[in-house]
């Protein structure tokens, strides 16, 4: 059988709970597990008796059991581990006398404990590894990682007898050996001691045994590469991928190395050397290199092959953060790659040349305002854009409340006055709807007068007949639309502009369903508020040039932000008392919950259709408990620190379950109940109203009738009501840090003072408490963009629809990697110089077309 990249894990592994339990991970075939890579890779551990420990420092060693003892807390629910261990033999090894230790275990489940102190009972012995510390005068690891060592495997395997002590009884009742996790002491040593990498596991699967999984495929490819036959390979299947003999293959892979050796320095000696390494030539014919070799030799690189056998069996931790440098470029290479194709091949179609400015000069003299230097600088770069014979692609972003839709009109009114259409996509019927007004009343009085379209879902079917005729007549206007536009009926024969607001809110799909509809390519100009570091536009959006605008028109006044902890009620009360003072005084406030009901799900979106709130889970909790076990968070292992059986982890111990949720229903019923809003009338907004319950209770709270509005994140983007000045969001360190921007900017708008209350149950000094810092001493879109990247991924920041959670990049940073980046897109573009197909790089070329079919065509946002 012959083995590739593209061989189903399903077709070598024997164990069908394993090839379950990676499935799970989204691991289906070979290349799957060779690109999961491991989050971190272990320091190599020193070995030293016990009474060469050093307080703080990791260590290893041999040990036998003394005594077990389990301790019921009675402080709190759970039980306590004791086990006592002696090194004398061990020690001897190393010169010393032997010394006794405590191994101490914490646990909320009896059965875990007791199966822990099965493992190790009196006279087993074992090897350790674990950071030392010193309790009531003597020496103590804390949820050390254990390896059980078989006494005498060979001569239990020829007389099939069991040791006295060794048994355990079956369902049947029937004795049966005791498995142990290493056949010798060399063989335990030698792993707990080796830098070795850990992977995101599951409750089904141990990163140990991910681990044991990858390296099987490596040795089968390598196998596979060299002509090994069929029967083999299926042996070694068995062996190696289906982990069902996880600590022979181990020892085979390093049959000649010896002992871990007996200095400091010999574990990582021992480490660098443990064992021969598979043949790197027949690696490399089964995994081709993606980076042409001459880029490859400029940058110092690893080949593809080699990369993958030091990331997922490294030597030493510098050859595994090599090869973590080497596929990062590679990902850096192959979506830059794609990113600059994407451009080239706009380039080559065709669109209108939209040249005649003098509608979009007479609507700019009309303004009752001045525009700012930046306003100014954008519709400059954006007419000269229109006025080639190739499409426009430009992202402009800007802070909230900076002036983008002005430059929208001023585009649009470029297109009619050339004689063509435009269309304005607006992400919900409410923004559209305010889209629509305001954009009327702009381009119709006494200088000019242009049609202005409105389509959308929730119209009447009459109405919406008249807009999609007005739309198919091609007669030069304004159309503005919701999703309505992406529909097969909505048709534009001289569609010259598309206008997209709040783009993360839409698919690539769906805009270029919009661009392919006429005979030449429209123009497109994507919009967007949530601010993007530009660092994180240069990978993602790559192929668009991008405006900003950070200049905010005069008359805005800055937002005080002020974080109030939920269970601090006098602060709670000031802030109560405080809103009733600007509802006095005719002003309206915004109430901002992440669900609609109690009874939905306490960690996921509340809201369904266009309310748009994700919760935000640090880890922070399940961090400190781990902590407070004296464990490193996400570390799993084989031995002490895995149960048996199922696979489940029991070690790690419960976080504390965060509370539920606040929501739209549950707060709009408390705050009417007090007496700070007595005669107030209150509204309440989610994304399950119907289009015309929306308008209604958006029209009455822009009037004053409802001043109070309880809404979830559905009022994140667009909704203008100049009358707000405070907005109040509940469960503010569940939130993004962009997203909270985003709702912030929601005030503010009609020049008054204007306040955002961030109401948290964050504890003082957790992450969560930290992020809420960023946002409470920051206005600056970027400076709080970037922070939300790094503490939250792109994914988050971007939406899915741009982010790498759903494409290929797993390596690839695109906040710290930003010097990569640029490297990759200048190797990229004299690639592309010479060989604009790729002709002389067939493997890139393959990459780059895997990279945008499998979906990550969304980052190049074309």
């Amino acid at each position: 059988m012959s083995v590739s990249l593209s061989t189903p894990i399903s077709s070598l592994m024997t164990n069908k709970r394993r090839v379950s339990a990676l499935k799970s991970l989204g691991l289906i075939t070979v290349g799957d597990a060779l690109t999961y890579y491991p989050f971190r890779v272990t320091e190599p551990v020193a070995l030293r008796a016990l009474r060469e420990a050093r307080a703080g420092q990791p260590m290893a060693f041999a040990a036998q059991v003394r005594q077990v003892r389990v301790v019921p807390m009675n402080a709190r629910r759970g039980f306590r581990l004791e086990v006592s261990v002696d090194d004398a033999d061990f020690a001897r090894t190393r010169n010393v006398n032997g010394t006794i230790a405590r191994l101490v275990f914490f646990s909320g489940k009896r059965q875990y404990i007791d199966w822990l102190s099965a493992r190790m009972h009196s006279g087993a012995d074992i090897v350790v590894a674990g950071e030392p510390t010193e309790f009531n005068g003597q020496l103590q690891f804390t949820h050390p990682e254990v390896l059980t060592v078989d006494p005498d495997s060979r001569d239990s395997e020829e007389s099939g007898s069991v040791r006295p002590g060794d048994e355990a009884q079956s369902r049947g009742g029937a004795a049966t050996k005791r498995i142990y996790d290493a056949d010798s002491e060399e063989e335990a040593l030698r792993r707990v001691c080796r830098p070795r990498p850990v992977y995101h596991a599951t409750s089904r699967i141990s990163s140990e045994h991910i681990h044991e999984a990858i390296l099987g495929f490596l040795d089968l490819l390598r196998d596979s590469s060299v002509g090994t036959d069929g029967d083999a390979e299926d042996e070694k299947a068995r062996a190696g991928a289906s982990g069902t003999d996880a600590a022979s293959t181990d020892a085979s892979r390093h049959a000649d190395a010896g002992p871990a050796g007996s200095t400091d320095a010999g574990p990582a000696d021992a480490a660098a050397a443990s064992g021969t390494s598979p043949d790197i030539a027949a690696l490399c014919q089964a995994i081709p290199d993606i980076v042409p070799e001459s880029i490859r030799d400029v940058h110092a690189l690893m080949h593809r092959a080699q990369a993958f056998l030091a990331i997922h069996d490294p030597q030493s931790t510098k050859e595994f953060h090599q090869a973590i440098a080497t596929l990062r470029y590679e990902e850096a290479l192959v979506s830059q790659t794609a990113v600059l194709q994407s451009r080239q091949h706009a380039r080559q179609t065709q669109a209108h040349a939209c040249a005649d400015d003098a509608l979009r000069d007479m609507f700019i003299a009309s303004l009752p305002f001045k525009l700012t230097g930046g306003q100014r600088e954008v519709i400059d770069d954006i007419a000269a854009d229109m006025a080639q014979s190739y499409p426009m692609q430009r992202l402009l972003q800007g802070e909230v409340g900076s002036g983008k839709t002005v430059v929208a009109v001023a585009a649009m009114l470029q297109a009619v006055g050339a004689g063509y259409q435009a269309v304005l996509v607006a992400p919900t019927q409410v923004l559209a709807e305010q889209h629509y007004q305001t954009i009327s009343a702009m381009v119709n009085g006494d200088s000019m007068q242009v049609a202005v379209t409105l389509l959308t879902g929730g119209m009447r079917l009459a109405a919406r007949r008249k807009a999609l005729a007005q739309a198919a007549s091609g007669e030069p206007g304004i159309i503005i639309a919701t999703h309505a536009a992406f529909s097969s009926t909505f048709q534009a024969p001289n569609l010259a502009l598309v206008v997209i607001d709040e783009q993360h809110r839409f698919g690539v799909e769906q805009r270029e369903s919009l661009r392919a509809r006429g005979e030449l390519t429209p123009h497109l100009l994507v919009m967007t508020a949530t601010p993007i570091p530009r660092t994180a536009a240069m990978t993602w959006f790559g192929d668009l040039d991008i405006s900003w605008l950070t200049e905010l028109p005069g008359g805005r006044k800055p937002i005080r932000t002020v974080v109030v902890p939920e269970a601090d009620a006098w602060t709670m009360a000031a802030m109560f008392a405080h809103i009733r003072k600007r509802l006095d005084a005719g002003e309206r406030v915004y109430v901002v919950c992440p669900r609609i009901d109690m009874d939905e799900d306490a960690d996921g979106a509340g809201d369904a259709g266009e309310d748009g709130f994700e919760a935000f889970d640090d880890g922070s909790d399940d961090e400190r408990a781990q902590a407070a076990a004296g464990r490193q968070p996400g570390r799993r292992g084989r031995g002490a620190s895995q149960a048996s059986g199922s696979g489940s982890d029991s070690s790690e111990p419960m976080a504390e379950p965060k509370p539920p949720l606040h929501a739209v229903a549950e707060i709009a019923q408390r705050l009417q109940s007090l007496p700070q809003f007595e005669g107030v009338a209150f509204a309440t907004l989610t994304g399950r109203d119907d289009d015309a319950t929306k308008a209604q209770v958006m029209a009455d709270f822009s009037s004053g009738k409802t001043p109070v509005l309880v809404a979830t994140t559905v009022i994140e983007v667009g909704v203008d009501v100049p009358q707000a000045s405070c907005i109040v969001i509940f469960d503010a360190d569940r939130y993004g840090l962009s997203q909270l921007h985003q709702l912030r900017g929601r005030v503010g708008r009609g020049g008054t003072d204007s306040w955002a209350f961030l109401v948290s149950r964050a504890e003082p000094d957790s992450i969560a408490a930290q992020r809420l810092e960023v946002i409470h001493h920051s206005l600056d879109g970027a400076e709080i963009a970037q922070a939300d990247l790094e503490l939250r991924g792109a994914g988050d920041v971007l939406g899915d629809t741009q982010s790498g959670v759903k494409s290929g990049l797993k390596l690839l940073r695109v906040v710290k990697d930003v010097t990569i980046i640029a490297k990759a897109r200048t190797d990229a573009d004299a690639l592309l110089d010479a060989d604009p197909d790729l002709s002389h790089a067939v493997q890139l070329a393959g990459a780059v077309l895997d990279f945008t079919r499998g979906g990550e065509s969304q980052i190049v946002s074309s």
